[in-house]
């Protein structure tokens, strides 16, 4: 939540730049680098030549100087921006502050759940703050579940079961929980981004079908369902490879899968070519 804030309280201050003319982000990628903050000072202290400003720049930003200096020519008053930009900055400061103090004590929370995060984060898409976000709401213990579908039935990461007399009804999901659903989604939209991977290949492919939203649940669904047999089997992630599908339906596969359900019934097999 606080990260969220964050997130917003930015936004807000690039507006309020804006409405004074100053247009930072449309040259620089972020607002608060450290060119974009001795700037914002600058501004704060009642320098307003576009030229001074643009001489603070630092790093691969002053390859910029010409375009920074036409983002910089505004109407910036201090006795109104000016103490709508200093609150704001003092909020951001306060709040990377208590995000520095939460990720300290978080750490300390979890020092002893460090294998199984190692472990977690070598799912695709799943970082370290995903990993102690999955952990905090699911736990390590997976005896409280007897399967994978049981995880997903829990979390309301699966199709609602609705059916009457034959006919299947809406399979809308059950309540479960918010932060569970929020962070399987930031991993989903991370999954779904990287390349040559199981779960980059599936979303493309439901997306493609479905579109972008029920790519993302079952994104979603694929990521829980790996955590639990990570968690319960104590094993690395295994990738399966982005032509998994194609190689799950392909002859030899089918061949393979006939073959020990014959086997199974008590049944000896030959195979021979037909050709």
């Amino acid at each position: 939540m606080l990260v969220e804030e964050r997130t917003r309280t930015i936004q807000r201050l690039d507006k309020t730049l804006q409405d004074a003319g100053i247009k930072i982000t449309s040259v620089a990628s972020s607002l608060l680098t450290k060119s974009g903050r001795v700037i914002l000072e600058a501004l704060l202290a009642g320098v307003t030549d576009p030229v001074v400003l643009a001489e603070l720049a630092k790093g691969r930003l002053r390859s910029k100087i010409p375009a920074l200096r036409d983002a910089l020519t505004g109407e910036f008053r201090v006795a109104h921006h000016g103490v709508l930009v200093a609150q704001m900055l003092a909020h951001v400061d306060f709040l990377e502050e208590s995000i520095s103090d939460l990720d300290a004590r978080i750490d300390c929370e979890v020092e002893q759940f460090e294998p199984v995060l190692d472990r977690v984060q070598t799912i695709p898409g799943v970082a370290r703050k995903t990993a102690v976000s999955l952990l905090a709401e699911i736990g390590a213990d997976m005896s409280v579940f007897p399967t994978a579908a049981h995880l997903a039935s829990w979390a309301g990461i699966c199709p609602g079961n609705n059916a009457s007399g034959g006919k299947r009804k809406s399979g809308r999901t059950r309540h479960g929980s918010v932060w569970l659903k929020t962070v399987l989604t930031e991993a989903a939209q991370a999954a779904a981004r990287t390349r040559g991977t199981y779960l980059a290949a599936h979303h493309a492919s439901i997306r493609g079908r479905r579109g972008t939203f029920k790519a993302i649940g079952a994104t979603r669904h694929d990521l829980l369902i790996a955590y639990w047999q990570i968690v319960a089997d104590n094993v690395d992630y295994q990738e399966l490879g982005a032509d998994w599908a194609m190689r799950r339906h392909s002859r030899e596969h089918q061949t393979r899968r006939l073959v020990r359900q014959l086997e199974a019934l008590g049944l000896q097999v030959q195979l021979t070519d037909a050709a």
